[in-house]
C-alpha cells in the first residue's frame, strides 16, 4: 500500500515562537508542528502508522484504544482514505449500550467496526490466547497494530522526526502515551541533542517500555533520552481547570489550538522546567505538537475528582495515544 498518495506535509514546519515566560530565562521555544502533517492523521499518528499500513498491504487492520483514543480515530480515517477495513477493540464493555461519544462516532462514520470488551480482557489483550479470541472479531488475514500504534515499525517511522530536527534544537520534548514516538525521536537526533518525554499516564512504566521498543526496533538503547513523570496531572484524560486555563492562555498568546490530553501537559511541563532552571540560557527547546486541538476529547477534572465535559459531552477518556 502506497501511503504517500495521502500527500503528508513532510518535513513538518519548525516554528519559533516569542514567549517571554521562556525568553526571560534565555530559552528559545520552537514548535515542531507535526499536527500539520495530515488533517486526518496528524502528528505522531502519521509517523507511527505509515510503515504499519504499508506492512498491512491493504489487509483489514485490527487495533486497540479507549473511548477517546486518537489512535483509533487516525486508524479509522486511514481505512476510509485508503480503502481497507478497520476494527477497533475499545476498552469498556459498559460503553456498548450507550450513545457513541464524538471520538467513537467519528470512528464509526469512517467505517471502523467497534468491538467493546471488558477491562480485564483489555488489560490482557497482549496475551496470545486473549488476542486469538479478539481476532475472531476480524477477518482471518487481519493485521494487528498495538494500542497507541507503538511497535518496532512505529519506532522506525518516528526516527525521521529526530532526523528532521537534527541540529535545529538542543532539547526536543514530546508528550508520551505508549512511548513509541520518544523511542524513535531519540534515535534520530544527532550528537549533543537530547529528547525529553513527558508521560501523560501515571504508573512509572514508560521507561521500560521505551527501552523495550528501542531494543525491538533498533537492537538496543539509542540516543540521549529521559522522562519527567511529574506532569500527568493525575493520569490519562485528567485535565484540571488550571491546566485548561494554561492551555487557553497559550492559545491566546500564540494562535495555536492546544490539544489538552497530551500537548497541554507537555507545554505546561516545559514551562515549569524552564522556571526551575532545568535548561541553561541559550537552550533551543523544541516542543513536538503531536495532535490537533479540536476539542472533541477534552475533559476537565475538578480538584474533587468529578468529571465534566469542558468542550463536548460524552464519556470520559480511557486510553493512551
Amino acid at each position: 500500500m502506497n501511503v504517500s498518495r495521502l500527500r503528508p506535509r513532510l518535513p513538518s514546519p519548525l516554528v519559533p515562537v516569542e514567549d517571554e515566560r521562556f525568553g526571560r530565562h534565555g530559552v528559545r521555544l520552537l514548535l515542531k508542528r507535526d499536527d500539520l502533517i495530515h488533517p486526518d492523521l496528524p502528528g505522531n499518528k502519521w509517523r507511527k502508522l505509515a510503515l504499519n499500513l504499508e506492512a498491512a498491504a491493504g489487509r483489514p487492520v485490527l487495533t486497540f484504544g479507549g473511548a477517546y483514543s486518537h489512535h483509533l480515530s487516525a486508524t479509522a480515517a486511514a481505512g476510509r482514505l485508503l480503502g481497507f477495513p478497520t476494527i477497533g477493540v475499545v476498552r469498556g464493555d459498559e460503553l456498548a449500550g450507550r450513545p457513541l461519544n464524538p471520538s467513537l462516532a467519528r470512528c464509526a462514520a469512517d467505517g471502523m467496526r467497534l468491538v467493546f470488551v471488558d477491562r480485564a480482557t483489555y488489560r490482557a489483550k497482549d496475551e496470545p490466547e486473549v488476542l486469538a479470541r479478539l481476532l475472531r472479531e476480524a477477518p482471518p488475514e487481519a493485521y494487528v497494530v498495538p494500542e497507541g500504534g507503538s511497535n518496532a515499525l512505529a519506532v522506525r517511522g518516528c526516527v525521521e522526526l529526530g532526523r528532521e530536527l537534527m541540529g535545529a534544537a538542543d532539547v526536543v520534548a514530546v508528550a508520551c502515551g505508549t512511548g513509541g514516538t520518544l523511542a524513535g525521536l531519540a534515535a534520530g537526533l544527532g550528537p549533543g541533542q537530547r529528547a525529553l518525554g513527558v508521560p501523560v499516564l501515571k504508573g512509572g512504566f514508560l521507561g521500560a517500555a521505551v527501552t523495550a521498543l528501542q531494543a525491538a526496533a533498533l537492537g538496543g538503547r539509542a540516543g540521549d533520552w529521559s522522562l519527567d513523570e511529574r506532569f500527568h496531572g493525575g493520569g490519562y484524560a485528567r485535565v484540571s481547570p488550571a491546566l485548561d486555563a494554561f492551555a487557553q492562555d497559550f492559545e491566546e498568546r500564540h494562535g495555536l489550538a492546544v490539544e489538552r490530553l497530551y500537548v497541554a501537559k507537555m507545554l505546561h511541563g516545559l514551562l515549569t522546567l524552564t522556571e526551575e532552571g532545568a535548561f541553561p540560557p541559550g537552550t533551543r527547546l523544541a516542543a513536538v505538537i503531536t495532535g490537533s486541538g479540536d476539542g472533541s476529547n477534552v475533559r476537565t477534572v475538578t480538584a474533587e475528582g468529578d468529571r465534566r465535559g469542558a468542550r463536548s459531552g460524552g464519556q470520559s477518556a480511557a486510553s493512551s495515544r
